[in-house]
């Protein structure tokens, strides 16, 4: 709370942030399937087995359903009147539907040929029911299924939406769960909650689930207060946090502060020469480790799009030349600047990154946290020991792993050592329910675990248990007071005589 002050605090939300402008980060969704991308003036999307261009979704609202037509343009869906009572008509059940494969009139050569004459998948999927002998025989809930089914087949259709932390959380869980751990959405709002986050606090995170952690975080402390993120390796990645669209003002308490410093730091053996003695190899994999992530992931999504472009029957050589050239953004590295200017720029990086750090370790030196979050792949045990040497007594700490047993090591450790009270194990439990009408029940298929959480809070160590030099008194000062009553109890018997 105290450093909150001297904290910029967020922008006020300006009257078109509601709508999507160029160079935002939006979600594509479509059923139950999440992808994050940033929106860019001709550029090539791949979603779904379909590509398309986002140009046209500038300048409308979130949340806006929009249609893939021809050439891979964007049009805003109109809302459609309901089915008329002609279509509901429904039969008492489904015992005398028997599933031979004839009750569809329509070959794939006519569905094929009318998706050359340009018909928009709404009609296609009229067409399947008017042609279907066993439709009006299904049940009224079979029919809601049918067309649920084959809209999802022939309708291309899209929305944007904005990120958040449960969107960008449920969409890596379902597309790439080794990327966070495989923590479930429900278990990161657990962790949120019991490590009281919240605006104005001093966080600590070190997290290794490719920033998803340290998003959620920013974006309930919504630009107040400061959160010091320690990482492993080169340099911190951030490939989900940049998926959320902070503004600047939010990137201004985000400190990172090297790991492997951390033991230097405890000690007061820390000085600024140690960061000026780092490689400078290491220094600059930091600097473009967001870059790289990014690279990766859009060469991965190259790779699927190719693929995808040639079923199509899309030459793949031309899309890319017509996305490199139509790309403003794009220069040959000859017009990137000299080589002097290069170095100038990344030695100004890394002087600011220097400074950063320094920052990051005054305000660690200060002990003062107001709670302790770790998420990551290593073994929580010793990072937990020497990070709650930066927490303030009184505060909540939570660590998160996949497994139990390395947390059953955590909590033993940790009650052998004392200066922690409310320990607890827990792990969530997860069912989605289906909420329709009539027809309300569990789904059949659900999440087998969502990791575990250790959560606990700080309190004030006494001498004996802070100083481990007074640990080998311990032994002689539990003699002395079990030998005292003992004593008593000798001279009792020569008063009596």
């Amino acid at each position: 709370m105290e450093g909150s002050g001297e904290l910029p605090g967020p922008q006020p939300p300006h009257l078109g942030d509601h709508r999507i402008r160029d160079g935002d980060f939006v979600v594509l969704k479509r059923e139950d399937v999440f992808k994050a991308v940033q929106v860019q003036r001709r550029k090539k999307v791949t979603f779904e087995k379909q590509w398309f261009y986002l140009d046209n979704v500038i300048g409308h609202s979130y949340g806006t359903t929009f249609e893939v037509t021809n050439g891979g343009s964007l049009q805003p869906k109109k809302k459609k009147e309901e089915p008329t009572s002609e279509t509901k008509e429904a039969g008492t059940d489904n015992r005398n539907i028997i599933d031979d494969g004839k009750s569809q009139k329509l070959t794939q050569d006519d569905i094929k040929a009318l998706k050359d004459k340009g018909i928009k998948g709404e009609e296609i999927v009229q067409q399947l029911i008017e042609n279907s002998t066993t439709f009006r025989d299904k049940t009224e809930f079979a029919q809601d299924k049918y067309i649920k089914k084959k809209k999802k087949k022939y309708e291309a259709i899209v929305t944007v939406v904005k990120p958040s932390t449960r969107i960008l959380s449920i969409m890596y869980y379902a597309r790439e769960p080794g990327k966070i751990n495989h923590m479930r959405y429900d278990t990161l709002a657990q962790m949120l909650t019991l490590g009281n986050v919240r605006a104005g606090n001093k966080m600590i995170v070190m997290e290794t689930c490719a920033g998803l952690v340290l998003g959620a975080m920013m974006e309930r402390m919504g630009g107040f207060g400061s959160i010091i993120q320690l990482y492993p390796g080169g340099g911190p990645v951030r490939a989900a946090t940049a998926c959320f669209g902070f503004p600047k003002s939010f990137l201004s308490g985000l400190y990172d502060f090297p790991l492997n410093k951390v033991d230097s730091l405890l000690n007061g053996t820390f000085s600024a020469e140690m960061l000026s003695s780092e490689p400078k190899d290491s220094a600059s994999v930091e600097e473009s480790n967001g870059t790289l992530e990014e690279k990766q992931t859009s060469e991965q999504e190259n790779e699927d799009s190719v693929a995808e472009a040639q079923e199509s029957h899309h030459p793949p050589e031309q899309e890319t030349m017509e996305i490199v050239s139509q790309d403003p953004e794009y220069k040959e590295p000859k017009e990137r600047g000299s080589k002097k200017d290069y170095i100038q720029e990344k030695q100004r990086r890394q002087e600011e990154q220097r400074k950063r750090h320094l920052e990051a370790a005054a305000l660690l030196s200060e002990r003062n946290s107001d709670g302790l979050i770790v998420a990551s792949r290593f073994h929580p045990t010793p990072l937990l020991l020497s990070l709650l040497d930066f927490v303030a007594p009184s505060r909540p700490f939570v660590v998160y792993c996949q497994y139990k047993e390395p947390l059953l090591e955590c909590y033993t450790k940790l009650r052998e050592r004392g200066g922690v009270i409310n320990l607890r194990l827990s792990e969530t439990w997860l069912r989605n329910y289906q909420v329709l009408p009539d027809r309300s029940h569990p789904k059949l298929l659900m999440s087998g675990g969502g990791g575990y959480l250790l959560s606990g809070f700080t309190v004030a160590m006494d001498n004996l248990k802070a100083d481990p030099s007074l640990k080998s008194n311990a032994g002689t000062l539990e003699s002395h007071t079990t030998e005292e009553p003992a004593a008593k109890k000798r001279k009792c018997p020569e008063s009596d005589s």
